[in-house]
């Protein structure tokens, strides 16, 4: 894939497709299997589409972002106490300029919250040392924090997994294909802040640089401010992907390319907050049991082609990932 360069590129007039999903979740097998092929056309293009009457209340998305904008509204030391540096799992606080996720350029202009499934200190796959898996960090403020996200994650599971035989139905496997994987899975809800670019901002700094995500499957909750962008690979120009009300942008990872020998694209994003004001999103991340084999899935290859990638595990590929992106061993 072509990379963009850090100069600024044209706007492509291209939109992302939006796909319900009530035939999905209620449909015949043919209906459903409507949904999937919908799903495949947006994968083999830029692997990016919004879905719409996916089941989560609007009243529970809005408490989500009302908790985050208390939390990030605290003072620096009450979220310092939290520091995701402090953790065994990854989770907690991430502060301004926390990550770079576009190589050679100047910090990402954002703050985040990391939690996960809560798993105690004695789980199993907690003392087996499996990535990213333990308790979470909660802060003490606001109150209402920690029973608004532990639903909201519960929900967002509920989603993935709809969606996972969604992406099954469209590699024309059954429906049922991926049930192991969604099995004990690794799941990672961040919640970010993006305040408004700076006048002054160095011509590469972003709020997030471009960037592929890590792994399985992305639902992306925005607020009612634009920028997120996905690079369109056939034009080379960035898609704008705006709020649109009820629905979430979804895409897929790395580790989903690679599984599908990369028939399915993972794609460069980026935000770049110019609204004037605070922007608020909430990204989860569902990328399923560590333990899991990832290699290439029936159909996604040509007779008499080899894989472009070794077999691997989700736990394997996310030490992989972080490893890089954070430059030591995972």
């Amino acid at each position: 894939m072509t990379q963009p360069s850090s100069q600024s590129n044209p706007q492509s007039s291209k939109t992302l497709p939006i796909i319900s999903l009530t035939n999905l979740r209620q449909g015949d097998a043919s209906a459903r299997q409507a949904v999937g092929e919908a799903i495949r056309r947006a994968c083999l293009d830029t692997g990016f589409f919004l879905i719409r009457d996916h089941g989560i209340a609007s009243e529970l998305q809005q408490a989500v972002f009302d908790q985050a904008q208390q939390f990030f509204a605290r003072p620096d030391t009450d979220k310092r106490a939290v520091d995701k540096s402090l953790s065994i799992a990854n989770r907690g606080y991430e502060p301004l300029g926390g990550q770079t996720l576009e190589a050679g350029t100047p910090p990402d202009l954002k703050e985040g919250f990391y939690l996960g499934r809560e798993l105690a200190a004695d789980h199993p796959d907690v003392l087996a040392g499996k990535f990213n898996q333990g308790p979470n960090q909660w802060p003490a403020q606001p109150e209402d924090f920690r029973p608004v996200m532990e639903e909201y994650l519960a929900q967002m599971i509920g989603l993935s997994e709809l969606l996972m035989r969604g992406l099954a139905l469209s590699l024309q496997l059954d429906e049922d294909h991926f049930d192991s994987y969604c099995t004990d899975p690794m799941t990672t809800l961040r919640l970010l802040h993006y305040p408004p670019q700076p006048v002054d901002a160095a011509r590469d700094q972003r709020g997030a640089g471009a960037h592929t995500d890590f792994g399985g499957l992305t639902l992306l909750l925005q607020d009612d401010n634009s920028g997120l962008q996905v690079w369109n690979h056939q034009d080379q120009q960035w898609i704008d992907a705006p709020p649109i009300p009820g629905t979430y942008v979804v895409n897929i990872g790395d580790m989903f390319a690679r599984w599908t020998n990369d028939l399915y694209k993972s794609t460069l994003h980026r935000v770049i907050n110019r609204s004037g004001r605070d922007r608020y999103s909430v990204p989860f991340f569902y990328s399923g049991n560590p333990d899991h084999r990832v290699e290439c899935l029936p159909g996604c290859l040509a007779p008499g082609a080899e894989p472009l990638y070794p077999p691997t595990t989700v736990d394997a590929h996310y030490r992989e990932m972080y490893g890089k992106t954070y430059g030591r061993k995972y």
